[in-house]
């Protein structure tokens, strides 16, 4: 291994020259490189169009700003936040860099695939992944891990618009597990602020990480509200999932929280009993039952951590939106 490759963002490369320089593999979408310090991720959006859908690319921006979707490792069978995966979710933990590639083409003459740097990147330790459904190359259906990922403090990402999400080619609803967050969101770094030696090389940083604090324990509530009215409906018997609503023309899915089969009911949860929380969720319900199968008998709910105020649930009441908050015996309609 000998460290002579620049890493500059817009550069493009092989997976041979990134092997031979830093010590990972060539073969993997996720390769560590432990003696470096690093985990290479290679992305090629058109691998996962000969199954009918792709995940990688460019999404939106969010509150917190730029974010690349990645599909993790696994070829058939549900993915699992281990191994490759593992490695990739714990590198904020063991202070190793993330660098994302992009697939570029064929090197001119040759069969070896080239790859585009797009830059420096963290998995957003608030959300690190989505939980899809995708088929394998089996063919078989199967749940599939989506990392989130932005960039490193101090890295301006060489992506353009051809990285940019696909749009869905049709519309399509499919049936999923409960979309649960990772029982622990992943560890901040340890150090503060980012630390950088020179423009194309970082150390791990901390990124969106200084305003993470509020919103990780946010998200985490939300995460474990979601899980205990799960199990709260499960212990009465009832059959609950979700789903993943695909729009075509539209790149991403739309996912509801929880859906419960037996009551048809569909649930969107949030961590902080707020009326803007609130009138998201109205929104965002809204949105889903438009897409749900018999959504004229579909009932629709909010799943909030405490009561809310009198004039928030008249709004919900006016809406048509029923009101499921936690208590200290369990949960409560409103």
């Amino acid at each position: 291994m000998t460290l002579s490759l620049d890493l500059v963002p817009g550069m493009t490369t092989t997976r041979e020259a990134i092997a031979a320089a830093y010590g990972c593999g060539i073969f993997q979408g996720i390769e560590p490189a432990d003696q470096a310090g690093k985990v290479f991720v290679f992305s090629d959006p058109s691998a996962g169009e000969e199954y009918g859908y792709t995940f990688d690319g460019r999404a939106e921006d969010d509150e917190f700003g730029p974010l690349y979707l990645y599909t993790g490792a696994g070829a058939n069978g549900p993915q699992k936040p281990s191994g490759r995966n593992g490695s990739l979710l714990s590198h904020m933990e063991k202070e190793r860099e993330v660098h994302l590639f992009v697939a570029n083409g064929r090197v001119p003459g040759g069969k070896a695939m080239q790859q585009r740097y797009i830059g420096q990147m963290v998995v957003d330790p608030i959300r690190p992944y989505e939980v899809r459904r995708g088929p394998g190359r089996d063919g078989v259906m199967r749940d599939v891990l989506v990392f989130r990922l932005r960039p490193a403090a101090g890295t301006t990402p060489a992506w353009t618009e051809a990285d940019n999400l696909a749009e869905a080619r049709k519309g399509a609803i499919e049936f999923t597990k409960p979309v649960l967050p990772p029982a622990e969101p992943v560890a901040l770094p340890r150090q503060q602020g980012a630390r950088v030696k020179e423009p194309e090389r970082h150390h791990t940083s901390e990124t969106v990480a200084d305003v993470l604090a509020g919103p990780r324990k946010v998200f985490r509530r939300e995460g474990r509200l979601v899980q205990e009215f799960a199990a709260h409906l499960e212990a009465m018997g009832h059959e609950i999932h979700s789903f993943q609503i695909t729009i075509a023309g539209e790149p991403g899915a739309l996912i509801p929280d929880l859906y419960d089969a037996t009551d048809h009911v569909l649930y969107e949860a949030k961590g902080l009993t707020t009326r803007h929380n609130v009138r998201m969720a109205i929104g965002q319900l809204a949105d889903y039952r438009r897409h749900v199968p018999r959504r004229e008998e579909l009932r629709v709910a909010v799943l909030l951590p405490d009561e809310p105020t009198s004039d928030v649930r008249d709004l919900l009441h006016e809406e048509g939106v029923e009101l499921i908050y936690q208590t200290e015996e369990g949960f409560a309609a409103g």
